[in-house]
């Protein structure tokens, strides 16, 4: 890439977001008691429900903390005081009704913050990744705002999480993992909250909390790299015991996540002193591209087999399995935007020639396939079938979420400033 291409990059990515996604999401903003509404239908023209998810309200926080920074330093153009007053209000409902008695996150909760129950029976807290979110979501405001009330309850709810997994007791949902199994999510989300925690306490804190997340990072990294990656492939489950790896479970690969995480990795090897790492994270992301890349339509297919094509392997049942066998070939919005990022990323730390081409080639489809053809409506339709015609599903939470997206494009804005 030269300084011209990053620029262009810099230029588009500002268009995307400023004409596309941003006056899509500021009709997400709940002005009356806080928060952000998410249930929006596929091709984003209703809103199907007013209860707030909170694994989505974190993310929100950290989008709107993150927005007004950009439009602090002028990237982006807007009003950096009004995001950062929707992203507080919006930390301000989870504090008050989304954290329960037993320092567990709810699921998620009506408009006015009643906790509700997704399972019957299963209680209001079936899913650590609620709590991975908040944090990410009050880290991020404290880290640009400064506030140290959001840090401090960030780091309190990371050691309460932490707690609860080294216990046994921080379930999975919406896809449980079965019994004696590893799930790559796990430590890759961790890897995410610890990272965005250390660049707080960067600011507010200093040094012994950010060393003590870095090496949060640096064992959640090892972690990785010894359990899910098998020689270049990142595996997304692994049995305990490994007798049961040719099941259709133990064979399966998600390259989205399994690009987002190699992208994570690249990011924080050389300031959790693992420079190693880069080379390592590399490989990993070109292999999970060659395998999830759909060579007759084009775009990343949803699951893959780890030798490449279709999902396959011995049966064993359950919710996850079903997801992987009916849905493997459908294309989703948010690892192609992963898939952007980390690919630029990649060229930027190694000067590989050949993520150019992975970036160029997702480019083409992406914003041919993606962006709503109705402008005056914008964003992205989230999900697609495998020859790129709008699905009306949802992926896992009946949400349209757009973490990933506007993480993706904020993210490349900051490498192309870094870069040009």
């Amino acid at each position: 890439m030269t300084p011209n291409d990053w620029s262009r990059i810099k230029a588009f990515y500002r268009h995307q977001i400023e004409t596309s996604l941003l006056p899509f999401w500021q009709r997400a903003v709940d002005r009356e008691r806080g928060g952000m509404f998410t249930c929006f239908s596929n091709d984003g023209r209703q809103l199907r429900s007013t209860d707030k998810f909170i694994w989505s309200q974190g993310r929100m926080v950290w989008l709107w903390a993150r927005l007004a920074e950009a439009m602090e330093r002028r990237w982006l153009s807007g009003d950096a005081s009004r995001f950062l007053a929707e992203g507080e209000a919006a930390a301000r409902f989870v504090e008050r009704h989304a954290i329960l008695p037993s320092g567990e996150v709810a699921y998620f909760v009506t408009q006015e913050g009643e906790p509700l129950e997704t399972i019957p029976g299963a209680g209001y807290a079936p899913s650590f990744f609620s709590d991975c979110f908040v944090i990410v979501g009050w880290a991020e405001l404290a880290r640009v705002t400064g506030d140290r009330h959001w840090y401090e309850r960030g780091l309190n709810l990371w050691q309460h999480l932490n707690a609860r997994l080294a216990a046994g007791k921080a379930p999975s949902e919406p896809y449980p993992v079965w019994p004696g199994w590893m799930q790559h999510a796990q430590p890759m989300v961790l890897l995410n909250v610890a990272e965005t925690l250390a660049d707080a306490a960067d600011r507010l804190d200093g040094g012994e909390s950010a060393g003590r997340l870095r090496e949060s990072w640096r064992a959640l990294g090892s972690a990785v790299w010894q359990t899910f990656v098998d020689e270049d492939t990142v595996l997304e489950m692994v049995p305990a015991t490994g007798s049961d790896r040719d099941t259709l479970v133990g064979r399966h690969v998600n390259p989205g996540h399994a690009i987002e995480d190699m992208g994570f990795i690249l990011r924080m090897a050389q300031r959790a002193g693992e420079p190693g790492w880069v080379g390592r994270a590399a490989a990993g992301l070109k292999r999970a591209f060659e395998l999830g890349w759909d060579s007759q339509y084009g775009g990343i297919l949803r699951f893959v087999d780890r030798d490449g094509g279709p999902p396959r392997g011995t049966l064993g049942g359950g919710r996850y399995e079903a997801l992987v066998r009916d849905s493997w070939d459908t294309k989703l919005w948010w690892p192609h935007g992963e898939t952007l990022y980390a690919t630029l990323l990649a060229s930027y730390l190694t000067n590989d020639t050949e993520f150019d081409t992975i970036y160029s080639m997702t480019e083409r489809y992406v914003f041919s396939v993606f962006p709503n053809p109705d402008p005056t409506v914008g964003e992205w339709i989230q999900i697609r079938d495998r020859a790129g015609r709008p699905v009306e599903q949802v992926p896992a939470l009946p949400v349209k979420d757009p973490f990933h997206l506007l993480r993706s494009f904020l993210l490349i804005g900051d490498l192309a400033t870094a870069a040009e």
